[in-house]
């Protein structure tokens, strides 16, 4: 079970023109916002990742702007565990649980996950918080991903699990946010 304390979120790459062309970008856009407001009430660590914003461009502002306080982790390498300062930012966290979200599923988002997976982390791919420019790249990523071990979840799923209970006034306010 997910825990606030041993959790951290990575937003992976959702930037620039590439970001508009994603398959079902407004459910993508919504859950991510969803996610990044619940688990900012939460405390849960936010570790944010730029691939290359020079040529991409960098993130949506409708994102970013949600993360006022923080910058983002730039990076040049599918997977970010390949990036000093992600791999430092991790395990700054202590999170022994990951969630992932963020585009493409296929390219960065399977990589970054499955390279935490492979250096002893529960790894969460948030299946509705994800995107590729096509929905079959998608779907073959998710797939792929859970053969290989890595555990599916939803936005709402992930979230409810982090609360554990209705009675907290974290609850209060992600109810907002959700519904």
């Amino acid at each position: 079970m997910l825990k606030p304390n041993n959790t951290a979120f990575v937003l992976v790459d959702v930037q620039g023109r590439l970001a508009t062309l994603m398959h079902d970008k407004q459910s993508l856009f919504s859950n991510l916002q969803k996610l990044i407001k619940s688990l900012q009430i939460l405390g849960v660590p936010i570790i944010w990742l730029e691939q290359m914003p020079q040529a991409i461009g960098t993130t949506s502002m409708v994102l970013a702007s949600l993360l006022p306080k923080q910058q983002p982790i730039v990076k040049s390498s599918f997977s970010a565990w390949a990036n000093n300062e992600f791999v430092d930012a991790v395990k700054a966290s202590g999170a022994k649980s990951i969630l992932v979200a963020g585009i493409e599923a296929h390219v960065c988002v399977y990589q970054t996950a499955t390279d935490l997976f492979d250096n002893g982390f529960d790894v969460e791919v948030i299946a509705d918080a994800v995107s590729s420019r096509s929905s079959a790249n998608k779907h073959i990523a998710l797939t792929k991903m859970q053969q290989y071990g890595l555990k599916l979840s939803s936005t709402e799923m992930a979230l409810f699990e982090l609360m554990g209970n209705a009675e907290s006034k974290a609850f209060k306010q992600i109810i907002k946010i959700i519904k």
